[in-house]
């Protein structure tokens, strides 16, 4: 057990301008300390008691120059190396609105060194995996989203979700242990990070994001992105489960600042709330003598009780926007951080007895003890084995000697004509094995090279100096044939490696080809939907006005520069792929020439010294040292090359997500905003052919019809292209309107 404090650090917001409201003090022993600096307000009269001067602890004080690197390596990296010792693990930022928590937790979507928290934990972990081959690990994720106090799950299996409403709605459940259930919640077995990162994705889509006045996209909900991880050792019994928690909350919200009416208000009344009571169970239970601890009073902190107080590791990042206008709910913030560092956690080694393996081996063990009692009271069986016993025993012997568990045994039950056929089966199979003209016996016989003195004749010396000779010459061949065997074996070893290296070229190559046509396609007008994960499914092919209007928004979209950087990043990592495995495939070529070299030079010794021309055999050969030498040098940059060649494979796999992800993006913005358009445009209609009825009953002159060419758009400054066939030359300039 291991019993500790929440561990809590702050990150400064990167701002334009230098504000001097605030300075960082760092010290190594006892943290670092963060000052806020707040002048008082000459309005406020000369009787001013306001405080002044504000001080505020933390385990570390990230400044506005951090990079995510260094986020992860402090907070995040040691949480997942306690997960991956069995333990619980929580990351949860807290802060306003506009602070930056979603790209600590989540990271940008422009430039693979903006990952967040989630990816470089989930290449983390995944990377321990691979390198770890003394336990076999099995994870899975799953990822809730608590909006307006109801919680969905954004990994639902259809993935055809139009609406979060479409999504399975979760529910709580609790049991006699107060342990905490989560209903219709599904958990997506990942069996590599390129898996992972694709369910991350996928359920970053379907999250609810909104434009507010303080932050352009803000997320509108509570996010909790769970890993499960389970290991056990080979053979072993006992399981270890761990899980961490990877939280993104909403940003709290002052209204009266802000300004928000409609959706946006009830969406932060619902955020304030659920943030107020995280706020009373942060205050119950930093007190001593509080013997309730309000955990069920919203669904984030009823998922949350293990983290809060609970069997777990946990960590706060507390995300600071140090600009005037929001000293104070930094400074609130700050408060809250200081709380939450007073709540000890007392985080348990998860481990268990796999109930499964266990009964597997109770049953095996009692089976094993009702033969072995029907062999001693000596219980009849049949008097000869069928031809079906023969067959199905050669099988079972034949598996026995293929199967490489040490601890594998013969199922035979307490039949001693299966035992004696076994054991005959196993002889014929060990005399097969043996050389042509030698029994069982002769394995143990000695050689004619080491005849005993005593068996033939006092020799003379010259018979004596041709066995001594021969003697020689069969140890040489020997160490010679163990060589070449060495040899072989480690170029199949390096054979496979380039097959693998090879097939992971093309699949990065086609990976990026099928990027380039998924956005051939997107700027040509196709509205089919290629995202690997199966977000969304499109109609038809576009209209030609529609076509128009969708290469219009597309161009002035604010990912389209995104989105081009990324292409233009993802042809020069291709290009730079392709040159390393040009470098890799030389190398290997090298090695091989190298190593035949070699051969050929030892195979040229070994002939010197059969055919007697005197060679030194304790000097060492300079010509065989500078060969091994150059092999080694090769073999280093080998695997240098290699290693390098798959962390760009990684990054290549990241872009490619990133295009997929800003691509359903785009379209989505367009639909939606096509959709509004054209429900503007049948209202305006409709207003006009109702003026026009109304004009015909007043006057009886009757009045030619509005022709449509003359209709405008509503949010465009000029006519609409698709309502007039003439006029193609005029620019639209869409009225955008926050999602």
């Amino acid at each position: 057990m291991v019993k500790q404090t929440i561990q809590i650090f702050a990150r400064v917001k990167p701002t334009k301008k230098s504000p001097s409201v605030y300075s960082v003090d760092e010290d190594e022993r006892a943290g670092s300390s963060l000052e806020f600096l707040v002048p008082r307000d000459l309005a406020d009269g000369f009787v001013n008691n306001k405080k002044e001067n504000y001080r505020f602890r933390f385990q570390k004080v990230f400044d506005q120059t951090a990079k995510q690197e260094e986020i992860f390596e402090h907070i995040a990296k040691p949480v997942a190396d306690s997960v991956l010792a069995g333990y619980n693990g929580t990351i949860f930022a807290y802060g306003q609105t506009g602070s930056g928590k979603t790209f600590t937790i989540t990271g940008g979507a422009e430039r693979y060194s903006d990952r967040g928290i989630i990816p470089r934990t989930l290449s983390y972990l995944y990377q321990h995996f691979n390198q770890d081959s003394g336990k076999i690990y099995t994870t899975q994720i799953s990822y809730l989203e608590i909006y307006n106090e109801v919680g969905y799950d954004l990994l639902d299996p259809r993935h055809e979700a139009p609406r979060l409403e479409d999504l399975p709605k979760v529910s709580i459940m609790e049991d006699n242990d107060q342990n905490i259930h989560l209903r219709n919640l599904s958990l997506q077995q990942s069996a590599s990070e390129e898996e992972a990162l694709n369910l991350l994705f996928l359920g970053d889509t379907n999250r609810i994001i909104a434009e507010t006045p303080m932050n352009q996209a803000s997320t509108r909900s509570h996010c909790i992105f769970t890993i499960h991880v389970c290991s056990r050792e080979p053979g072993s019994a006992t399981l270890r489960r761990s899980k961490l928690h990877l939280v993104d909350l909403a940003g709290s919200e002052r209204v009266a600042k802000s300004g928000m009416e409609g959706q946006l208000l009830t969406e932060a009344k619902y955020i304030n709330l659920s943030l107020h009571y995280l706020e009373q169970v942060i205050i119950a239970l930093s007190e001593k003598n509080r013997s309730h601890i309000p955990y069920r009073n919203s669904m984030m902190t009823s998922v949350l009780r293990d983290s809060l107080g609970g069997n777990c590791m946990t960590t706060m990042i507390a995300t600071l926007s140090v600009e005037k206008r929001n000293v104070d709910e930094s400074i609130a913030t700050c408060r809250f951080a200081q709380r939450v560092a007073l709540i000890k956690n007392e985080a348990q080694l998860n481990e268990e007895l796999d109930p499964a393996l266990m009964i597997n081996r109770l049953k095996k063990e009692v089976q094993s003890l009702r033969d072995e009692l029907a062999i001693l009271i000596g219980e009849q069986r049949e008097d000869q084995l069928t031809e079906d016993d023969i067959h199905k025993l050669e099988e079972q012997v034949k598996a026995f000697l293929d199967d490489p568990d040490p601890e594998v045994t013969l199922q035979l039950g307490p039949n001693m004509r299966k035992i004696h056929h076994c054991f005959s089966l196993l002889k014929v199979m060990v005399q097969d094995m043996l050389p042509s003209g030698g029994g069982a016996g002769d394995c143990c016989s000695p050689s004619p090279s080491v005849v005993p003195d005593h068996d033939i004749s006092p020799p003379s010396a010259e018979l004596k100096k041709l066995k001594d000779m021969l003697r020689q010459r069969d140890n040489e061949i020997s160490i010679l044939v163990s060589m070449l065997k060495k040899e072989k074996k480690k170029v199949q070893e390096y054979m496979t490696q380039l097959a693998q290296l090879s097939n992971g070229h093309l699949q990065s190559k086609s990976s990026v080809q099928s990027s380039s046509a998924v956005l051939t396609e997107e700027s040509g007008g196709k509205g089919e939907s290629s995202s690997p994960y199966g977000l969304r499914r499109q109609g038809p092919a576009l209209s030609m006005g529609r076509q128009e209007a969708f290469d219009i928004f597309r161009r002035d979209h604010e990912d389209n520069v995104t989105i081009d950087d990324n292409k233009a990043l993802l042809k020069q990592r291709f290009a730079e792929a392709k040159a390393l495995g040009e470098q890799v495939n030389g190398a290997r070529n090298r090695i091989n020439e190298l190593k035949k070299q070699l051969e050929q030079r030892r195979m040229q010794r070994a002939a010197h010294a059969v055919i007697g021309v005197p060679v030194a055999q304790e000097e060492p050969d300079p010509v065989e040292e500078r060969l091994c030498g150059q092999i080694e040098e090769e073999k280093k940059s080998y695997k240098n090359t290699f290693g390098r060649l798959k962390g760009l494979r990684t990054e290549i796999e990241h872009l490619q997500l990133l295009l997929d992800r800003a691509k359903v993006k785009l379209q989505r913005d367009f639909s939606e905003w096509w959709d509004q358009e054209e429900a503007q445009l049948q209202e305006l209609r409709s207003e006009g052919g109702a003026t026009g009825r109304s004009a015909g009953r007043s006057s009886q002159q009757p009045t030619a019809p509005r022709p449509t060419s003359s209709l405008l758009c509503p949010g465009f400054e000029q006519r609409c292209p698709w309502t007039s066939s003439k006029d193609k030359s005029c620019e639209l300039r869409p009225l955008r309107s926050g999602l």
